[in-house]
């Protein structure tokens, strides 16, 4: 099963709309409160996600000391549940640029160089953490104000959840891409953007769900992957400065942003080894609950 074969759990929009009222009246920890049910709820109810998850584990445990238990599994969907009530803390403004911190401060620098060469950037991020907080650190950010945002979305990627954000969200000056309708003049376009020195978030770790035969296939920890042959593509075809990067959930509550320029030709493969380093530092924020190890035998 690909990513965009799975069905949203535990979710609808009337209940998340509810949890967002929650949130207004009782504050984040109520919040937590019911993300830790529903998670449990979730583990209980879903086998599927449960064995993605144990299959997950199980591939990384030759690597990291964490085995496929169902304490383990649990925690990785609780902390994904925790994910997706930040999401909601952000849209609707409830997280400060204070609360996202970078992890390097030599590579910060290296990057707000790039940025201020107006060149454009092309971030091509994973799911591992919470991307869409960087949303919210590039809107606030206050050493390039004016900073052009372009984000690559699926239509019916979570659509209960998007559907929910769209209803409370604040606008927010950031051009969506929708990847079904990305075309020709959606390159030139795009290209245009860059070159005013915008920049471009679009994901590198899942396949298109309108081209799922267009795939890069490599090895991460010894079992075999499919990333998507665009993405790579149309980062090498924009001819700007690329970035890998991703936010992660620190114990101390903030998002820490850990990224990395990539140096090499072959942009497919440097991205997996920084995909693998970043798994190996922060196994239970590996969102995919789908056959993403394709060919991992039990």
């Amino acid at each position: 099963m690909q990513w965009f074969q799975a069905k949203e759990k535990s979710a609808g929009k009337k209940r998340l709309i509810l949890t967002y009222y929650i949130y207004l009246i009782f504050g984040k920890k109520a919040v937590y409160i019911i993300a830790f049910f529903v998670s449990f709820f979730t583990f209980l109810f879903s086998s599927e996600i449960r064995n993605y998850s144990k299959k997950y584990f199980s591939v990384i445990s030759k690597f990291v000391s964490i085995q496929p238990s169902l304490i383990n599994q649990y925690k990785q969907i609780y902390s994904y549940a925790c994910s997706l009530v930040d999401k909601m803390i952000m849209y609707s403004g409830g997280l400060n640029s204070d609360d996202i911190i970078f992890e390097n401060e030599t590579d910060k620098q290296i990057l707000f160089n790039d940025i201020a060469k107006q060149k454009g950037i092309c971030f091509i991020f994973s799911h591992i953490g919470n991307i869409e907080i960087l949303q919210s650190f590039f809107q606030k950010q206050k050493v390039f104000p004016n900073l052009g945002i372009n984000v690559f979305l699926n239509k019916k990627q979570t659509k209960i959840f998007n559907d929910f954000l769209d209803a409370i969200k604040k606008p927010m000056p950031i051009k969506y891409i929708i990847a079904e309708d990305f075309d020709a003049a959606g390159i030139i376009q795009l290209k245009d953007n860059i070159d005013k020195g915008e920049v471009i978030f679009i994901a590198g770790d899942r396949i298109s769900q309108n081209n799922s035969s267009r795939i890069i296939t490599t090895t991460m920890f010894n079992h075999k992957i499919n990333l998507p042959q665009g993405t790579f593509r149309l980062a090498k075809l924009l001819e700007c400065p690329i970035y890998f990067i991703c936010a992660i959930k620190r114990k101390d509550g903030k998002y820490g942003i850990i990224i990395k320029k990539n140096e090499e030709k072959d942009i497919a493969e440097n991205y997996k080894k920084y995909m693998e380093g970043i798994i190996i530092e922060y196994p239970f924020q590996f969102y995919h609950f789908y056959d993403f190890f394709r060919n991992y035998n039990e």
